[in-house]
């Protein structure tokens, strides 16, 4: 896959891939690991897709874990919400660590501090121990944010939701992937002489063994920004160290950061609680072996193989023809039709109709998520890692509230919350039209006419006049510049201000 940019550099440099102003890459080249834009890109979504391989290894066990563990359809209710609860805050924390740390510690740390809690799966006993394990394990989904801030930092504007929504998607395929991963190692264990209630604690070492690795190669091999991590370049001046609270209150008072992160909660946090239940739903319902619902529930998870990556592409095409404007209505309308699927999913009562669906539901609500990650990187230039966090924890607090409403012991049965849950997706994306940028315009309205609404000023407003006395405001000066590509097609027929970079294909 190769997608190309209207932005070229103006002087040569030592990159592999072309690069704008901010040495951020404006292409994005799918299978070259070419440091450090690419190889960034391969860290990020190996390392998320590890952390969800491991929230997720319990669910496909499910039937042999509340058999060992007595648990109780209440219980089992409460580790689901406990593995995606504990991220909400993470992520928020997450965001904020990647604008003051950089996202390469910040990642790994995380990563190495929550393998632990995959380890101790094996020695649980109680429904307790069972639900704090998953709670601490959760906390691994953070790494999301700090994977979509990487991307953000090194991909330039025409190409970031691209290269958000494959590393997302990529990383997200951990959720179905481990349905069939589990199920295997599970029997491969057994198969070699454990007793199974002996044989699924054992399993859970692989997870944890692939999470460490991965963290550790982040590490070794990874680099913040593309002329390299924080902690050297603000040694050597090249970077301004930030104020925590500046940061912090410009990323909370933006209105768009918290419409996306509710819209968020109804795509990605749809898609967790669908991870942790579909298998189960499958099994019970039509009365299928632990395998076969494994394979079924699989598919949903392993869509994001495809789906979260169209919605970043999806995003890209209709900024270079529309606009921001294009980027959010193709947001509302892809996430609404996968709120109309959800409750076709609920409604159909065979078992191939509702796999059809559930495959059909599956792209068009990660594809959301692809296309949220579109967005999310011109909200905010100095508090990137805010929003993006906000909006990741969006997702978790949506999983959390579906889970406790709708699939918390027996109030409903799985057909109705996944009916219900689809009429809150319809309802939660409407929010969208509320998003306005006046340099760019809305879903509904056009850009403002006012002089002032161009993309300097927007990014600029976040440095008060002193900080830009002092220079701290060039990065945003220079990102505002790159992100007139989301003028749409209106940024062929402006005059570009004396310090823009002239576009070699204009």
């Amino acid at each position: 896959m190769e997608i190309s940019s209207t932005i070229t550099e103006t002087e040569p440099q030592k990159f592999a891939l072309p690069v704008d102003s901010e040495h951020k890459a404006t292409e994005f080249h799918l299978f070259s690991a070419a440091a450090p834009h690419m190889r960034a890109f391969h860290l990020s979504w190996i390392s998320f897709f590890s952390c969800f391989v491991s929230t997720f290894a319990a669910p496909p066990l499910l039937p042999i874990i509340r058999d060992n563990l007595n648990l109780t359809a209440t219980d089992i209710g409460n580790a689901g919400v406990a593995s995606v609860s504990g991220a909400v805050f993470a992520r928020i924390a997450m965001g904020t660590a990647c604008d003051l740390f950089g996202p390469r510690l910040a990642s790994a740390s995380l990563v190495l501090l929550t393998a632990p809690a995959v380890y101790f799966t094996s020695i649980a006993s109680s429904p307790i121990s069972f639900l704090l394990v998953r709670f601490f394990t959760g906390f691994s989904l953070a790494t999301f944010v700090s994977a979509q801030f990487w991307m953000s930092s090194m991909f330039s504007g025409p190409v970031v939701g691209t290269a958000n929504g494959v590393a997302a998607g990529w990383g997200n395929l951990g959720g179905g992937a481990t349905q069939l991963i589990m199920p295997l190692v599970f029997s491969l264990i057994r198969d070699i002489g454990a007793v199974k209630f002996t044989a699924w604690r054992i399993a859970f070492f692989i997870p944890a063994l692939f999470q460490t690795l991965s963290a550790f190669a982040i590490l070794i091999f990874g680099q913040d920004l593309p002329d390299g991590n924080y902690q050297r370049l603000q040694n050597s001046g090249n970077k301004q160290k930030d104020k925590f609270s500046r940061v912090f209150y410009h990323g909370i008072t933006n209105y768009r950061g918290w419409i996306l992160a509710l819209t968020y909660g109804y795509c990605f946090g749809v898609e967790l609680t669908v991870d942790n239940i579909i298998a189960e739903y499958f099994y019970d319902r039509f009365n299928l072996k632990l395998h076969t619902a494994g394979i079924i529930a699989a598919s949903f998870g392993l869509a994001n193989l495809v789906s979260r990556p169209a919605g970043g592409v999806l995003s890209d095409m209709m900024a270079k023809r529309f606009g921001m404007r294009g980027r959010l209505w193709a947001l509302w309308a892809v996430q609404t039709l996968g709120g109309v699927f959800c409750i076709i999913l609920g409604q159909v009562g065979s078992l191939t109709a509702s796999i059809v669906v559930m495959i059909v539901f599956s792209v068009f609500v990660q594809a959301a998520c692809g296309l949220t990650f579109g967005v999310v990187p011109f909200v905010s230039r100095r508090s990137l890692g805010v929003i993006s966090g906000m909006t990741g924890g969006g997702g978790n607090v949506g999983a959390v509230l579906t889970q406790l409403i709708f699939f918390k012991g027996s109030k409903y049965s799985k057909e109705t919350g996944i009916t219900l849950m689809g009429i809150m997706i319809v309802c939660c994306t409407l929010p969208i039209f509320l998003i306005y940028f006046p340099q760019w315009g809305g879903m509904f309205c056009g850009p403002s006419s006012e002089k002032i609404a161009t993309e300097e000023d927007y990014y600029l407003s976040e440095w008060s006049s002193k900080e830009q006395g002092k220079g701290l405001h060039q990065a945003s000066l220079k990102f505002a510049d790159n992100s007139r590509s989301e003028r749409g097609r209106r940024v062929h027929s402006q005059t570009l201000p004396s310090n823009a970079t002239p576009s070699a294909n204009v």
